[in-house]
C-alpha cells in the first residue's frame, strides 16, 4: 500500500439540503485514523443551522430542527471551528478525505462565507474515494454511494448518514482502494491530488454526455473539484 494512506484526516458533513449554496450545516465529523483504520483523533459537532431542517433531511440523518435547536452550538462558531480543525490537519500534512469531496467541501466554503469565517484556500491534499473508484474500477455495476462502496470493499458502515460513521467509513474505503490498486495509484497524495482534478473533470464529460443523450439536451455536469 503506498504510504500516503497509513495516516489519514476524515471529513463529513450533515446537512439541511443537497444545494451547496443554500444548504446548511447541522452535524459535521473530522477525525483521523491510523494504518490499521482505527480513530486516533475524533471531534463531533451538532449545530443550530438557524433554518429549519427539512422533514426529508431529518429522514436522512435523523436531526430534527428541534433537537439542532435544543443541543446545536450557534452556527457560525462550529464552522470557524470545523475549518480551523481541517486547516490544522491540512498542515500538519494529512490529506483529507471525503467522499463526493466537492459537495462538503463547497458547502464549508459556503457557510463560511456566509458567517465571516476565512475560508480555506485551494485545500489539498484531497482524497475523494468516490472519484478514484469511478477512475480505477470504471465498468463496475450498480450505484456508488458510501454505502454500497464500503460493502464492496468490505468496510463496515454500521450507522450510514451519521457524520461520524460516513467519515470513518470513507478514510478506510480510501485504504482499501489504496490497497487493492496500489499498482495504478501514484506513490504520493500530491499527485493523486492532481490526478483527482483531472479524473473528476472527465468524468463528468462523460455524465454529461450521457445525460445529454438520454435525457436532457441542454444538461450541464461540473467537474470541477474538489470544491465547485
Amino acid at each position: 500500500m503506498s504510504n500516503w494512506s497509513d495516516t489519514l484526516a476524515v471529513f463529513d458533513l450533515e446537512t439541511t439540503g443537497i444545494d451547496v449554496e443554500t444548504s446548511r450545516i447541522v452535524s459535521a465529523t473530522v477525525a483521523v485514523i491510523d494504518v490499521s483504520g482505527a480513530v486516533v483523533e475524533r471531534v463531533d459537532w451538532l449545530l443550530d443551522p438557524g433554518i429549519d431542517i427539512p422533514e426529508q433531511a431529518t429522514n436522512v440523518h435523523g436531526i430534527t430542527t428541534a433537537q439542532a435547536v435544543a443541543n446545536g452550538r450557534v452556527a457560525g462558531e462550529g464552522v470557524t471551528e470545523i475549518v480551523a480543525t481541517i486547516r490544522d490537519l491540512l498542515g500538519r500534512g494529512l490529506p483529507i478525505v471525503a467522499y463526493n469531496a466537492p459537495y462538503d467541501l463547497s458547502l464549508l466554503n459556503r457557510e463560511a462565507l456566509r458567517y465571516g469565517v476565512a475560508p480555506l484556500v485551494s485545500p489539498a491534499p484531497v482524497v475523494d474515494p468516490l472519484v478514484i473508484d469511478k477512475q480505477v474500477d470504471r465498468y463496475r455495476k450498480g450505484k456508488r454511494t458510501l454505502e454500497v462502496t464500503s460493502a464492496y470493499y468490505g468496510v463496515s458502515l454500521d450507522d450510514a448518514h451519521d457524520a461520524g460513521a460516513d467519515a470513518i467509513a470513507a478514510g478506510r474505503v480510501a485504504q482499501a482502494i489504496a490497497k487493492a490498486h496500489a499498482a495504478v495509484l501514484p506513490g504520493t497524495v500530491a499527485e493523486l491530488h492532481d490526478l483527482q482534478v483531472q479524473w473528476s473533470m472527465q468524468q463528468a464529460e462523460r455524465f454529461q454526455d450521457y445525460m445529454r443523450r438520454e435525457r436532457d439536451p441542454k444538461f450541464v455536469a461540473s467537474g470541477a473539484w474538489p470544491e465547485r
